[in-house]
């Protein structure tokens, strides 16, 4: 993946202490519903866990759910995009800022990445709240990649694209958390899941493969074809679909 031009101003320490307050609540939760349940944990018990007040919980994560899940990245993400260089296809460009964003979660603990990942496979209520944010994830990027490519914000083909991207990626996420975590690294199923997309949705039994193929084969183990990684040419639907300004 391509770094990005400039790294990111050092928090204040302001944020610091905001975040070390976050990183505390999201650990004490995911202890707790590990050790009790998701229904048995309440939020008070996530904040005498956390030595915060329950006040304090609800302010930094006003659905119970979103503890549990990562944190809201969206503006961060849609400015990224927007720093990606001018004529990258749009598929690379997003992958590219989705699977950064992955790699950068999973740094900080893995365990517990894993742990939440778990949660939204067995906790039905996280999982809806999964769908609803990664919905108002969708349209923020869909905002920055119609800019990208001249197009209008409620473009259809925009919205399609972006909406294919993300999905694709929770499927993969998915696969790897009901098998979990014990797959190889999640980055990689995720470019996987992407490449399905850009090769235009082609979809080939094992045999119709033959040997040695990578994606499609049913293998989660199988190493990346050359040309279809984060830097590959996205030639081919749906990328071409969203690859410039909209045609009058």
């Amino acid at each position: 993946m391509t770094p990005m031009a400039a790294p990111s101003p050092r928090p204040t320490l302001r944020e610091r202490k905001k975040l070390k307050t976050r990183v505390a609540i999201r650990k004490a939760a995911c202890r707790l519903v590990a050790e009790q349940g998701y229904e048995a944990t309440t939020v008070e018990q996530i904040a005498a866990a956390a030595e915060v007040s329950p006040s304090t919980v609800a302010r930094y994560f006003p659905v119970k759910e979103d503890i549990l899940l990562s944190d809201d990245q969206s503006e961060l993400l849609v400015a990224r995009l927007r720093a990606r260089p001018a004529g990258e296809p749009p598929l690379d460009s997003l992958r590219a800022v989705l699977l950064d964003a992955v790699a950068a979660s999973f740094a900080g603990d893995p365990r517990e990445a894993v742990l939440r990942a778990r949660f939204v496979v067995e906790i039905p209520a996280v999982r809806a709240r999964l769908t609803e944010t990664a919905a108002e994830t969708g349209r923020m990027l869909s905002g920055a990649v119609a800019e990208r490519t001249g197009r209008a914000p409620d473009d259809l083909e925009v919205r399609v694209f972006t909406a294919a991207v993300l999905g694709a990626m929770r499927e993969a996420t998915l696969h790897w958390a009901e098998r979990g975590g014990r797959l190889p690294d999640l980055v990689p199923l995720l470019d996987r899941a992407v490449d399905v997309l850009q090769t235009g949705l082609t979809l080939r039994s094992p045999a119709e493969a033959g040997p040695g193929a990578g994606p499609g084969t049913g293998s989660d183990s199988e190493p990346e074809r050359p040309g279809t990684g984060p830097t590959a040419a996205a030639s081919t639907a749906p990328d071409s679909a969203i690859s410039g300004p909209a045609r009058p």
